[in-house]
């Protein structure tokens, strides 16, 4: 069965061709050796500043939800780390029936300054922009929402010379684009994977790999986004949105041998940001045992049946 299975997957891969276009914001784009550009790696002095975020879902039921999120920023120059900054805080979302439909409402408990407002959370359980399929919106998806407000509004407050995201500069969820629209001109993010279909089915980043020339380069798909390659014997190609005038200072930042290509500062900030399952358990047990919150318990057990599961197993 495998053996067919891998003749099957081997003659679909067989089918590419260099002669396909990419399929990127429902448009159609020829790939051409043309949009191949070097990048040239630079020495300077500039501060880069790499900002991630890391989230836990503490307590959950099918009305409430607790979760505590992290957002980081480290800030390197000449290629080595001069600080970091993070910004931690509880989030607390209730769902509440109003205007005969279900709605999230939730509430900052910041450990910091408060980095956004509530106000800008507060959305419909059935928005098109959180919901899966035609299932309303699982309310710990807030969480996810609420973490990325906080990376871009941290972004904002970054002075350096320039500031790289985790991901995309896509707008994704509800009023993310006012939060988009207020970073610097000299912010850029990178994304670990990428989504994106040839209108032959293919994946680009392997089309890319085959067709680019030696070296570190950028591909341009349009005025704001690329695939890049950032050291010679990488094997992964990333998607880079934003300011492009950064990617020869990141040459140095990513050779790492850990993840080659990958620029170090991002793998950093990841490490900070993240909220370890540990950790999670933690917070979670420090809530939970508190004597004011037994009765809470009830309430969990309406959604921690696979957790259950998960432990037999």
């Amino acid at each position: 069965m495998l053996h067919t299975i891998s003749q099957e997957l081997q003659q679909f891969i067989r089918t590419f061709s260099n002669d396909d276009s990419l399929v990127f914001n429902n448009t159609i784009i020829p790939i051409t050796k043309n949009n191949f550009f070097p990048i040239h790696k630079q020495e300077s002095d500039k501060t880069i500043t790499f900002i991630d975020g890391g989230q836990a879902e503490i307590i959950s039921a099918g009305n409430f939800c607790l979760s505590f999120i992290r957002v980081a920023a480290v800030t390197f120059k000449n290629n080595h780390k001069r600080d970091y900054q993070k910004n931690e805080f509880y989030l607390l979302t209730r769902a509440e029936w109003k205007e005969n439909e279900i709605f999230y409402n939730s509430t900052i408990y910041p450990l910091q300054e408060k980095l956004f407002s509530e106000a800008d959370l507060c959305l419909s359980s059935r928005d098109e922009t959180i919901k899966i399929g035609q299932e309303r919106a699982a309310i710990s998806k807030i969480a996810s929402v609420a973490r990325r407000f906080a990376e871009l509004a941290i972004a904002q407050k970054i002075n350096s010379d320039y500031i790289i995201l985790d991901g995309t500069l896509d707008a994704t969820f509800r009023n993310e684009e006012k939060y988009l629209q207020r970073v610097g001109k000299n912010v850029s993010a990178i994304a670990k994977s990428s989504s994106l279909f040839t209108t032959l089915g293919n994946a680009p980043v392997v089309l890319l790999q085959k067709m680019s020339p030696a070296g570190c380069w950028n591909y341009m798909v349009n005025p704001s986004t690329s695939f890049v390659k950032l050291h010679p014997q990488a094997k992964h190609v990333f998607r880079c949105d934003g300011n492009r005038d950064i990617l020869p200072y990141l040459i140095n930042n990513s050779s790492d041998p850990l993840f080659l290509g990958y620029p170090y500062g991002l793998l950093c900030v990841d490490r900070i940001a993240r909220v370890s399952n540990d950790e999670k358990r933690s917070l979670a047990a420090a809530f939970m045992l508190r004597a004011e919150n037994k009765e809470i318990l009830d309430y969990c057990t309406t959604t921690n049946a696979h957790d259950i599961l998960d432990r037999i197993g």
